[in-house]
Formats: structure tokens, C-alpha cells, sequence
């Protein structure tokens, strides 16, 4: 079969006890793939002995390359970094937990091989996750599927193969706020899906919590969407007409039946309802007017400390 030249996305925050792990346990795999692979670790300022265990690993062997940013930019970015300087005829982004299995690369390029520009592993079970973490990942995949004006797939992380021509796409893209999973999608071309059994963390505990989630929630929403702003202009249509109408009806009741005395609780209760529908709709207006605002200072994704083994690029 004809040769050809793969690329790893390695992103790293805090890994230092999957490092090597990551390293043995994926090398022989990729080794027989091809010969020409590489791996790019990306430390995204981690703060314990990451960047040093990648260091050593790429004095042992060259094929490994690192960028270290100079502080923590978050996963998405660091994904963002990695294909920027991948350029390789295939891309793949994975974590260095091992909840993706590396073995799942060989299948990947075999449909790679058979025409699919991007074959995504979709997750049937999900071992050492909580009850609720999969009951909200349901709800956000449910909704951003309504909202949407993509199909995102479910239970489909950053685990995938892409080919050469969909990474030089990616990198026209150069928005501050980055959903790359909505990113992948909204591309589009040739795709397949393989479906694998997620493990449990090899080692080390998870960077994300519910907060974070919520967040990252948030963010995949407002890029790709436009159904909340929406919302509030469909609701405050509804409001005006049934407002129109209870006007009606108070001056016909006052012209035949004279003026009541005005409730207090009443009143209360629909200047706070209203003022609460009020606010809320301002703090969706003012995420989407938040996300401007970061487009428009247009300051870099991220910032390079150091960069080994590759070819420094201007951003």
C-alpha cells in the first residue's frame, strides 16, 4: 500500500502519570500503521512534570514534537494549536488518558484508505462516568441537536482521523470562542462512524467538572446557534398580543362594569416575572454581545513558550 505520513494531537494538562503510559502503549500501534508518524504533545501550561516526562520522551525519539504554551489556554485551543501545525496526510486528535483506545486508529485509516475523509469514534458505553455527567451529556446532545443548524454526532468526542484537506479547512476557521466538536461537524465532507466501548481513566483524574461542563455547554450553543436570541423574540411577540388582548378586556370591563381595585399581590407577582424574564433575556443577548467582543480585540488563540521539533509558524 502507498506510504504515507500520520500526525497525533496529544493534548496535555496535569498528565504526568499518562505520559508514558500514552507513549508505550501507542507507539507499537502506530508503528505498524506506517513509518512515518509523529506525535505532537501539546502542554497546555500544566503545572506538574508533564512537560518534562514529554521533554525526555522526545530526546528518545525525535518523531515526538511539543508545543508548551505559555499558560493554560484549555483543551479546545490546544486542539486548535495541534492542527495548526500538523501537516501530515492524516491528523488524529486524541487524549492521553487511554479512554480512547488507540487501537481503534488501524480501523480509521482502513476506511481512510477506502475514501472517508473523517471517520469519528462514537462512544456505545461510557465506563467510570456518573449518572448525571451522561444524563446532562444526553440533554446537551438532544438540544444543541433542535438548535443546531449542524448535525453534531452523540457520544462523539475529538477522537477521530481527518484527512489532509479537512485540517486545511479547520484552519480557515479562526473563531476566539472554539466548540470544535461543532468545528468538525460544520466542515462537512465524507464521514464515517466506528463505535468503541470507552474505558476508565488509565490513571490521573479528570479535568472537567460540572461547572465546566455547563460552560463548555454554553459555548457550543451560542457558536452554533441562534435559537436562544430567538426565543426571546417569539416570546415577546406572544407577550405583546395576549397583552393587547387583557388591555381589551380591562377597557371594556371598566367602560360596563366600572374600575376594581387593583391587587397588590398581583401586580407584584408580574413586575417580578416579568423583570426576571427581562434579565435572563439580557444574559443571553449579553453572551452573543460577549463573544463579539472577543472576536473584535482579535488577540491571538494562544501564546507558544517553547516549541520542539517543529517549525515555528507565524499566527
Amino acid at each position: 500500500m502507498k506510504e504515507f505520513s500520520l500526525s497525533i494531537i496529544a493534548p496535555a494538562y496535569n498528565e504526568e502519570e499518562n505520559i508514558n503510559n500514552f507513549y508505550n502503549t501507542i507507539k507499537p500501534i502506530l508503528d505498524k500503521c506506517t513509518k512515518n508518524w509523529e506525535i505532537i504533545f501539546i502542554d497546555d501550561g500544566s503545572r506538574d512534570s508533564t512537560l518534562e516526562l514529554i521533554t525526555n520522551l522526545n530526546k528518545s525519539d525525535e518523531r515526538i514534537k511539543i508545543i508548551s504554551f505559555s499558560r493554560n489556554f484549555g483543551k479546545e485551543i490546544a486542539l486548535t494549536a495541534g492542527i495548526d501545525y500538523a501537516d501530515s496526510d492524516v491528523v488524529i486528535p486524541i487524549d492521553t488518558d487511554l479512554q480512547d483506545p488507540p487501537e481503534l486508529i488501524e480501523e480509521m485509516i482502513k476506511y481512510w484508505r477506502e475514501g472517508y475523509d473523517v471517520v469519528y469514534a462514537k462512544r456505545k458505553v461510557r465506563e467510570g462516568e456518573s449518572f448525571m455527567k451522561l444524563f446532562s451529556a444526553s440533554i446537551f446532545y438532544k438540544v444543541m441537536g433542535k438548535m443546531a443548524h449542524i448535525n453534531i454526532p452523540e457520544n462523539v468526542g475529538d477522537f477521530r482521523l481527518l484527512d489532509r484537506r479537512v485540517v486545511l479547512e479547520l484552519r480557515k476557521l479562526k473563531e476566539k470562542t472554539r466548540f470544535m466538536k461543532g468545528i468538525f461537524s460544520w466542515v462537512g465532507f465524507k464521514s464515517k462512524e466506528i463505535l468503541f466501548e470507552r474505558k476508565k481513566r488509565d490513571a490521573g483524574e479528570t479535568k472537567f467538572n460540572f461547572w465546566g461542563l455547563w460552560n463548555f455547554a454554553i459555548d457550543g450553543i451560542t457558536s452554533f446557534s441562534m435559537f436562544p436570541l430567538r426565543i426571546f423574540l417569539y416570546s415577546g411577540f406572544g407577550v405583546m398580543f395576549f397583552s393587547f388582548l387583557y388591555a381589551l378586556i380591562i377597557i371594556f370591563k371598566t367602560l360596563y362594569f366600572g374600575a376594581d381595585l387593583a391587587g397588590y399581590p398581583s401586580i407584584m407577582v408580574t413586575i417580578l416575572f416579568f423583570g426576571g424574564v427581562n434579565m435572563f433575556a439580557i444574559g443571553v443577548i449579553g453572551e452573543y454581545l460577549g463573544r463579539v467582543y472577543e472576536e473584535v480585540k482579535n488577540r491571538p488563540l494562544y501564546i507558544i513558550d517553547e516549541i520542539c521539533g517543529l517549525e515555528k509558524k507565524s499566527r
